[in-house]
């Protein structure tokens, strides 16, 4: 039997180790993609950065504008005062310049925002409110209408009204029935929300008699006849809340508006008193610093030099 050999070409292929570590697509696409995404993660940051940066001087430099925008933008309160004062100033009624400035420098005085009861709706009033800005500012007035019809125009005053019940012609009858009654129900020093006394104010808004008031100013009620209310029961009402004051300064200044009038100058020695009288301005303005005294046996009393009216 014959053996045919069939020669058959084969080429034969070595690989070396080296170059197939080199041929691993796989982890070459896999170094690509993380330096890709270090790349982008990169620039990211830097833009983010750079736009923060930017966002945040510019939102400073609102800021700042708008501070500096509101120091030099009076409140709307004052401006409507002044507008207000100055387009009234020819009126008859208005107080002068003297007393207004007697009045705003003691306002300034204040060490903290200042509590500042105003009897009487006045051409003052706006003004009052716009000088204890930062303050409380609170109206009395005997004519609930124009109460009203002033808090609805001029919502930013806080206005009550209340209903006084003497007579300028009782001035004498009054005055001695407080001077009976100082040992109880018309004392100097009391809770007049809860007092029976006949020329006291109790029907005020209950939280008005547990404040301490800085400053008092008595301009009003309105009336100048017989049988118009005048001003004892808001200079005696002003005397009692003075005296009564808790913590703190004792001391009230209480100003006196008109105090040429017979009424009010009677009723501001006998409730205020001339020991604690500051300074007069031509009899139209009377300033007074009130505070709590007593006599030698510790009783509280409206005046040191007037023992008829002690308690």
């Amino acid at each position: 039997m014959k053996n045919t050999i069939t020669n058959v070409n084969t080429k034969l292929i070595l690989l070396h180790p080296y170059i197939q570590k080199q041929g691993n697509p796989n982890r070459l696409w896999l170094v690509a993609l993380v330096s890709v995404f270090a790349v982008a993660s990169l620039l990211t940051l830097v833009y983010t950065r750079e736009s923060f940066h930017t966002t945040n001087t510019t939102t400073t430099t609102r800021i700042t504008a708008t501070i500096t925008h509101n120091e030099q933008t009076l409140p709307k309160s004052v401006m409507r005062a002044l507008v207000h004062y100055a387009a009234n100033t020819n009126s008859t009624n208005h107080m002068s310049q003297t007393d207004i400035k007697q009045i705003s420098d003691v306002l300034k005085q204040c060490t903290s925002p200042c509590n500042f009861l105003v009897f009487g709706l006045t051409p003052e009033t706006l003004l009052w409110n716009a000088l204890n800005h930062y303050g409380r500012t609170v109206f009395i007035d005997e004519n609930r209408y124009y109460a009203a019809y002033m808090e609805e125009k001029y919502p930013e005053i806080e206005v009550y009204d209340v209903q006084y019940t003497t007579k300028i012609r009782e001035l004498k009858e009054l005055v001695t029935s407080v001077r009976e009654q100082s040992h109880n129900e018309c004392g100097p020093v009391q809770n007049l929300l809860f007092s029976d006394c006949k020329i006291g104010l109790n029907d005020l808004p209950n939280q008005l008699y547990d404040i301490n008031w800085d400053v008092i100013l008595v301009d009003g009620p309105r009336g100048y006849w017989p049988d118009g209310p005048g001003s004892i029961s808001a200079i005696f009402t002003a005397s009692v809340l003075a005296r009564s004051k808790k913590g703190g300064n004792h001391k009230t200044h209480v100003f006196v508006h008109n105090y040429n009038r017979e009424m009010d100058k009677v009723s501001s020695e006998e409730f205020l008193c001339k020991e604690n009288l500051v300074k007069s301005s031509k009899d139209l303005l009377a300033h007074f610093v009130v505070e709590r005294v007593t006599d030698e046996n510790g009783r509280h009393q409206f005046c040191r030099n007037n023992s008829t009216t002690s308690s």
